[in-house]
């Protein structure tokens, strides 16, 4: 036995030397000291930042009641040790076998395990970082033989029942019983006593209003509980066959979420999740996640549509707004709802409606790339009946307004239907959602390659606008938007870098030439709102068939920005909404466009756009609606 457990110890200490690993254990010994246990704990909600240093909120503060172990039931202690620890009053400080066991799988290459101990939980959780090393592994096995050497048993699972986390903000054994079942520790039932002591091992994982597929984890991991109950005298069979799973209370949500603050909270979690960030290194990681967010900007957006946000709107009215900045894809500012407690679906980055004109810029890039230019001649009269893969497809124009002949220059700034459909015709459709895609419109947007694409019948998110405008304003540079900029942990190490990923999609010159016609609708055509601005700014109003969706989406050289008016149904039309008649792009939302960039934009200089590059010449080229042109006469 005694050469069995020296082998042990050597192949634990061989991944430095069994000599060196014992001089580095006992120099850990006299150096490591039990720290305070409330500054650590209080310390390790996940603070999220503005791109200044200025906080915007937290993920996991600490809630957290101490009770005194005699207050605590016998049914909560015992389901607590059949889930973690059996033995711990009979166990050491930590498991040989379980130390053992991780290292060798470390030394294998895979992940660094923990021990099975309560003490060396109480150790990692109370006193160390969630760093997975050999190092930190050494400090929780002094810092378990220190603890069992000062405290006794009962000292030590007091403290661990008020320390330890349980998901939903809570720390401890009362606030975990106040938030899954409403009432104080010493009034639950055996049934969700097992419970508590099954979420605790990983809140992540089983807390079944988390996510998906949790309630299944939970039922296999109460059973497994109540069994060891059973195994070690502390429930009988009888009533361990009775115990069914009780009823959960739903989750709480924290006031930090309150107002249009929580859809930020909640985008910058679902972000780092992709980015690999486990729900339980936010919850208890002492994390600090610095965001794109720009706070002038962030506050601008929010001011912005509370200004204009109309006055007799009904329940369903939804407003999104998402800015980036040109040429990195760093989100600036984004508004997913009024209320995130109300309704927790984000209209900025998660909602849809459709796109309506804003989707006439692709048609005029295509037209651009295939040398049309500008000053191409085309009929506006309304109506126009086209082709449609052998059937016949009808256009008007807003208001069914006759414009006669006019150039693609003059046919942008009012946004005339009856000449973009046959410029899409004339350049192909399938070109038009060329650029679209190239632009920033993801693959998850559908767009048919037919001639009504060019009118926006897809229903793109407002982010998704956003970024392909973005991609103008950098002329052609497109971005992949992102709003974590940086995470370091507890200890101020880096742990993420944010990258731009960017690419090249249009030439200069195109973006110049689409740039100009742009600052048309404003200088002159349907987003004259945005004239009070004050500086040169581009952009396109959108109004969806029968008024459903109404965006202006616009850009400066420094920000471009969209914003959407929509309804939950897609069949309900705005009219009607603040008094109008008739609640097109050009007037809430260029209005809260113009009102956000002015605040976003305060102190930054005036910049204007690169000249026009005129492609396909200055001379007027007068254009057929069957995609046929021929010179002016």
């Amino acid at each position: 036995m005694a050469r069995k457990l020296l082998i042990r110890t050597t192949v634990f200490l061989g991944g430095f030397g069994f000599v060196a690993g014992s001089v580095l254990f006992a120099l850990a010994y006299f150096t490591v000291d039990i720290p305070d246990v409330n500054a650590y704990v209080n310390s390790q909600a996940t603070i999220i930042q503005y791109s200044n240093g200025e906080e915007i909120g937290r993920v996991g503060t600490q809630n957290r009641q101490i009770v005194p172990l005699a207050k605590i039931p016998l049914n909560v202690r015992h389901a607590v040790l059949a889930a973690e620890d059996q033995g711990f009053y009979s166990n050491k400080a930590f498991s040989v076998t379980g130390i053992i066991r991780a290292v060798l799988n470390n030394l294998r290459g895979g992940a660094l395990q923990g021990g099975s101990t309560i003490t060396q939980q109480y150790a990692k959780t109370a006193f160390l970082t969630p760093s997975r090393t050999i190092q930190r592994k050494i400090k929780e096995l002094v810092i378990a033989i220190k603890l069992e050497n000062q405290l006794s048993k009962d000292q030590i699972f007091e403290n661990y029942l008020n320390t330890i986390y349980f998901g939903r903000g809570s720390y401890g054994v009362m606030t975990a019983s106040q938030q899954y079942f409403n009432r104080d520790v010493d009034q639950l039932t055996n049934a969700q006593a097992v419970v508590i002591a099954s979420i605790l091992r990983s809140p992540g994982l089983y807390d079944p209003a988390f996510k998906k597929g949790n309630a299944e984890r939970l039922a296999n991991r109460f059973e497994y509980v109540k069994n060891n109950m059973v195994d070690s005298g502390w429930l009988s069979k009888e009533d361990a066959a009775k115990m069914k799973l009780p009823t959960i209370a739903p989750r709480a949500t924290s006031g930090q979420l309150s107002g249009p603050k929580g859809h930020i909270i909640e985008a910058v979690q679902k972000e780092l999740a992709k980015l690999g960030f486990s729900q339980d290194q936010l919850l208890v990681g002492g994390l600090v996640i610095k965001t794109t967010l720009d706070q002038k900007a962030q506050q601008s957006a929010v001011d912005a549509v509370n200004k204009f946000y109309p006055a007799n709107a009904p329940a369903d009215l939804r407003i999104g707004l998402v800015a980036i900045r040109p040429g990195t894809g760093e989100i600036l500012a984004m508004y997913g709802g009024r209320d995130y407690l109300e309704r927790q679906l984000n209209d900025g980055t998660q909602s849809i409606a459709q796109a309506g004109s804003t989707f006439k810029p692709f048609a005029l890039v295509a037209a651009l790339e295939q040398g049309i230019p500008l000053t191409s001649m085309w009929n506006g009269d309304s109506p126009q009946t086209f082709d449609d893969a052998g059937k016949p497809y009808e256009v008007f124009n807003y208001g069914n307004e006759g414009w006669g002949q006019i150039d693609l220059l003059y046919a942008t700034k009012h946004s005339v239907n009856t000449i973009f459909v046959p410029l899409g015709i004339k350049v192909g459709p399938d070109k038009v959602v060329d650029v679209a895609r190239r632009a920033g419109i993801p693959d998850s947007v559908a767009m048919m390659p037919t001639p009504s694409v060019v009118l926006g019948t897809a229903s793109p998110h407002v982010i998704d606008v956003a970024n392909a405008y973005a991609t103008f304003a950098a002329q052609g540079i497109k971005s992949k938007p992102f709003l974590v900029s940086q995470v370091t942990g507890s200890n101020k190490g880096v742990l993420y870098e944010a990258t731009p990923q960017t690419e090249e999609v249009f030439s200069k010159e195109v973006m110049a030439d689409l740039t100009f016609a742009l600052k048309g609708t404003i200088t002159g055509g349907t987003g004259a709102a945005a004239l009070a601005l004050g500086r040169p700014a581009a952009g396109k109003t959108g109004t969806s068939q029968s008024n459903a969706s109404a965006w202006f989406s616009a850009y400066t050289p420094q920000i471009a920005a969209s914003v959407a008016f929509f309804r939950d149904n897609a069949t309900q039309s705005l009219n009607g909404i603040g008094g109008m008649t008739s609640v097109t792009g050009g007037s809430f939302p260029a209005r809260i466009w113009t009102q956000f960039m002015k605040g976003a934009l305060k102190g930054e200089p005036i910049m204007d756009f690169p000249a026009p590059a005129n492609i396909g010449g200055l001379d007027p080229v007068v254009m057929t609606s069957g995609g046929k042109q021929k010179p002016k006469p």
